[in-house]
């Protein structure tokens, strides 16, 4: 069974690393604090579907993608 929520951790962790952006960075971008980043980041935390939409418009990703259903980015 795949888990979504540990997928989505690790795609935004990578995401994340390789744009060269800190948590707080991304936290200002989506509205939340760092804190809540981290959460999402250890898999804590279930993003909600805005957050997973401002992601997957920022880094220009599928939603598939961002929790796993795709290892392909680019979005259809």
């Amino acid at each position: 069974m795949m888990n979504y929520r540990e997928n989505f951790a690790s795609r935004l962790s990578s995401l994340r690393a390789d744009s060269g952006l800190s948590q707080k960075a991304i936290a200002d971008i989506l509205g939340v604090s760092a804190p809540a980043v981290t959460m999402l980041e250890k898999a804590k935390r279930s993003p909600s579907f805005e957050v997973l939409c401002t992601l997957a418009d920022y880094f220009d990703v599928s939603l598939d993608y961002l929790v796993g259903r795709s290892d392909e980015p680019a979005r259809r």
